[in-house]
């Protein structure tokens, strides 16, 4: 078995460029960037979605290679595209709840700190 070991930088200085936009978390992977109609389904099954907030003290990224290495053992260099403090979180058929892996990465940082944070007497 092999070990990848190349890094990702993340270029910070691009955080004060970035701009602040509603980001949608799809069941998919769509091949287009840009403004898009917002439907209600997907290949005739329905979309249901939640919004989520980003935990207390955090911001999300929204990441952008800025050249794309030609093997995955290369180091890649990325760029902060845009930045959120909520997103629109889509499951297909049933609406996102507290079992989903993505609702509770939202809740971890609040979890973490309960459990690795000082003990008051």
């Amino acid at each position: 078995m092999s070990c990848n070991s190349s890094v990702t930088r993340v270029n910070v200085s691009s955080v004060g460029q970035a701009q602040r936009v509603p980001v949608h978390l799809l069941p998919c992977e769509i091949e287009h960037n840009g403004p898009a109609q917002k439907m209600v389904s997907f290949r005739g099954r329905g979309l249901k979605g939640q919004e989520l907030s980003c935990p207390q003290g955090y911001t999300g990224l929204v990441l952008k290679e800025t050249n794309k290495p030609g093997s995955d053992q290369e180091d890649r260099t990325v760029k902060v595209s845009s930045v959120f403090d909520k997103l629109t979180y889509w499951n297909l058929e049933t609406p996102p709840n507290s079992d989903d892996t993505v609702v509770m990465a939202m809740d971890w940082p609040e979890l973490a700190e309960a459990i690795h944070g000082p003990v008051e007497d």
